[in-house]
């Protein structure tokens, strides 16, 4: 089994939040900046700027999260994000080189 990792991505007014599940961060969210499947959802509201994650050992640990925040209100949402990034800043940069680290 592979590691997982969940995150939350915003546009860039924070009106629309997709939270979703990989085990390759960086490859999956420059997916949404490039708008690699310009049918989904994270393309069609133009959400690419990444404002939360977690990592988990396990990605079926990454599933359950991923359900559980879904799960949740959108305040809870912010609240999660607002935790360890108050300013809604772009997380890109640091999760860029987390799978050569």
């Amino acid at each position: 089994m592979k590691p997982g990792f969940i995150y939350i991505i915003t546009n860039k007014y924070q009106t629309v939040v997709y939270t979703g599940v990989t085990s390759n961060p960086p490859q999956r969210i420059l997916e949404h900046k490039e708008k690699r499947y310009p049918n989904s959802f994270s393309a069609r509201y133009d959400v690419n700027v990444l404002v939360y994650y977690e990592q988990f050992q396990w990605i079926g640990y990454a599933i359950a999260r991923e359900k559980q925040i879904k799960a949740g209100s959108r305040e809870t949402k912010n609240e999660l994000i607002r935790s360890i990034n108050p300013t809604w800043q772009d997380l890109f940069e640091e999760i860029k080189d987390i799978m050569t680290a």
